[in-house]
Order: C-alpha cells, then structure tokens, then sequence
C-alpha cells in the first residue's frame, strides 16, 4: 500500500525542474547548509540574521518608502475599479431594457483576451485573468443578481467549477441531481447552470446527456469550462481500516486502477456528487466509527465536511481535466473561435451515420467530439452527440447542419459557444 502523503514544512518543491532539482538542503549538495539546518548568517524564513543596526534601519525606510507607493497605487485602482463600475450599472441598464443577457461569453472571452495581451508583467496571464474573473462577478451582481444552478453540494467539482467561472459575487444553488440543474434552467429559477459533460480520461457523462436528450430543445449550451480536477481519499480513520468507499461513478472509473492496487476489497459505493460521498461517508463514522468509511472527492470537499486526505492526487492520469457546459435558455453570439454542439438520432436506413459525418467532411467542418447514448424510446436506437468546430452561423457549419438533417430522424443544435481556452 502506498505511503501516506505528508507536508514537508520549510522545504521546497524538489519535484520541480531547475538546476540543483532532486536535492534538498543538507543532502550533501552544492550549498547545503552547515549542521544544524540553516545557511551561515541567515535566520527563520530566510532573513539575515547578522544585519548591522544601521542596516536594519536603512531596509525599514527602504521598505516604508515601497509600501507608500503600494498604498498610492492602490487607491488609484479603487478609483478606476468604481469608475468602471459606473459604467456596468449604465450597462446593465440598457441590457434589462433591451433583453440582452446579462451574461454574454462571447464579451467575456474577449475582455479576458485584451487584458491578457496588454499585461506586460511580472503578474502571469493566469493571476490576471482571475482578478478580472472576479471583477466580472461583481459586474454581474450590479447589473442584476445571478443564480447559477450547479450538481451539489458545495465542494463538488461542479461548484469548483462554477466559481472559478463565475466569481463570487453570484448566487449558487446547489441542486441534488444533474437533470435538477436543467429543470431549473428551464423553469427560469436558475439563470445559468453547469453540468459536468466529459472527462479526459472516463468519457461522456451519462447523465448528462441524457439530460440533453430529455430537454435539449429547451436548453442551449451556452458556454464552457475546463477544469483540472484531482482526487483524493478522505476518512477519518486509519488507511488499514478502510472497507468502503464513496464517490460519484465517473470518479471511480477515473482512480480505477489506483483503487484496484491499493484498496482491491473495499466495497465501492455510488453516490450523486463526489461531496455528497463525503457527506455520506462522514455521517456513517459518527454513526459507526468502525465501519470503515470513507469518500474519493476533492480536498476543498474534505475541508468543507471535516474529513481528512489520506491519499492525493489518486487519480490514474495526472492531466485530469473535466469538460463541463453552462447551460442557459438564451444562444450564444458568435466570438470568432466557437464549437457547436449537436444531438440527433439517424434515420432507420444503412449507412445513416456515415452520410450525416459525410455531410460535415463533405463541408470542411472537423467533429472534435462524439458520443452517443441510447435513445430511451426503443431498444438498440440510439442518440448520437457531436461536437463541430465553428459557430452554427458560420456558412460551412450550417450548410453541414442542413444536410445533415437530410439523413436524420431527428437532429437538434444544443449551442453554439466560445471555445475554452485556459483550463481554470
């Protein structure tokens, strides 16, 4: 059985590269520290600790004259932020009474783009891009209030997933189940949702789909989010004790092969959210302290409920990356790098499926995506899904679209959307 994982305080991440990687301090390399743990004339954290009076005095003013800039600047920016956020209340003023959605991911993308390319430094794109993540959060709560539907409970990756996109200065309505999210949506008690719908390593989800198989006239999808997602195995209690294990199907199939190495007899334990695992994992202990149980979800999971990592990062494949749509009633404009999404079931004669991706090779249009269910109505028919580059207006895709229909029984276009670019 693998080692539990600790923290090593004070030390630095050897897994990285760079010269001198792969040795600590006091390994016996090039600058290891004298016996005792730190390096001649350097104290805790690393300041020195043989500065002179006047040394230390010079590096106060040096630093107090820093912090008075940093202060300075800081204002200017509380200035422009509410300056900025005069012009949002104008904007949302004239989006209530055009009826223009107050979330637009065609806009977003492009804000994001433009600030990406002015920043010059030292902040990486990533820092910047989340701060105005959050920013656009609080637009949206000036312009009127959001309430973004997700699979709950709080701590699932769905709600992960949803902050990282929405900020959070929105509403989140944790609901029990995958179709709950579409309902709502659709009932308008939700403005936007998300929903996981395929993982790098497991697939489509099942649910998912069916979901848009059920509703997908009624619901478009609006846009989407990559999210980089690791497992871990919490308990509270010891790894030896471990008999059962919660989570959520599609995480079990994506640690398949660490769970068949290091737990091969526990009792594996479907749930509806990886969250709702830890949940039901955690009640079982204070029921049954010797029971065993525990949940695969993630670590903020574990920090929300008060059950302990015993094992991280589990996951079979490092590049972990789920796929989810936000799902909305209204259409996504075009952004010049979209996908559309399209769900259709063939016509009941040979070579169906090949004729209806005939049409979008015939049409230049490349399928990054497909997956297929069955249709829920006769048996051995089945719903298929595909995802095409470009947007639903684009000549080549609709021309594709057209003929496409032409070998269908029926074909239905869930969205067209702003392709992600950065994984959150």
């Amino acid at each position: 059985m693998a080692k539990r994982r600790g923290t090593r305080k004070g030390r630095p991440d050897d897994r990285k590269g760079g010269k001198g990687a792969g040795r600590r301090l006091g390994d016996g390399g090039e600058g290891a520290p004298a016996k005792g743990g730190r390096l001649p004339g350097l104290g805790r954290g690393g300041v020195r600790d043989d500065a002179t009076p006047s040394e230390r005095k010079s590096g106060e003013a040096a630093l107090n004259k820093l912090r008075t800039g940093i202060d300075r600047v800081d204002r200017q920016l509380v200035e422009l932020l509410n300056e900025r956020a005069k012009l949002i209340v104008e904007v949302g003023k004239v989006k209530r009474g055009s009826g223009i959605p107050i979330y637009t991911p065609h806009r977003e993308q492009a804000v994001l783009q433009r600030v990406r390319d002015a920043n010059q430094g030292p902040l990486p794109d990533r820092t910047v891009e989340a701060v105005y993540r959050e920013i656009m959060s609080g637009s949206f709560a000036l312009e009127q209030p959001l309430r973004i539907g997700y699979l709950g409970p709080p701590g699932s990756f769905s709600h992960q997933a949803a902050v990282r996109q929405f900020g959070q200065s929105v509403s989140f309505e944790d609901l029990h189940e995958i179709s709950g999210v579409f309902t709502e949506v659709r009932r308008g008690h939700c403005h936007y949702g998300l929903v996981p719908i395929e993982n790098s390593t497991h697939g489509g989800v099942a649910e998912t789909l069916d979901a848009f198989r059920d509703s997908g006239a009624e619901i478009k999808v609006y846009a989407e989010v990559l999210l980089e997602v690791h497992h871990a195995l919490l308990a509270a209690c010891e790894p030896r004790e471990v008999r059962r294990i919660h989570s959520k199907p599609e995480a079990f199939s994506q640690c398949r092969q660490w769970l068949s190495t290091q737990f091969p007899t526990a009792e594996l334990v479907p749930a509806a959210s990886t969250s709702r695992a830890v949940q039901t994992a955690l009640s079982e202990h204070m029921l049954e302290p010797g029971r065993g149980s525990a949940a695969i979800a993630s670590v903020l999971a574990g920090q929300i409920y008060g059950l302990m990592p015993l094992f991280e990062r589990i996951e079979d494949n490092p590049n972990n990356i789920t796929r989810f749509f936000v799902v909305a009633k209204q259409e996504a404009q075009p952004s010049g790098d979209d996908k559309t999404s399209i769900m259709f079931s063939t016509a009941d004669k040979p070579g169906a499926l090949v004729s209806v991706l005939r049409s979008f090779e015939q049409a230049g249009v490349n399928l990054t995506h497909i997956d297929k269910r069955p249709s829920g109505r006769t048996n051995w028919t089945y719903t298929f899904f595909v995802d095409a580059a470009g947007h639903r207006t684009d000549a080549r895709v609709a021309e594709a679209i057209d003929d496409a229909r032409t070998h269908c029984h029926e074909l239905v276009v869930l969205g067209s959307y702003p392709r992600a670019k950065r994984i959150l």
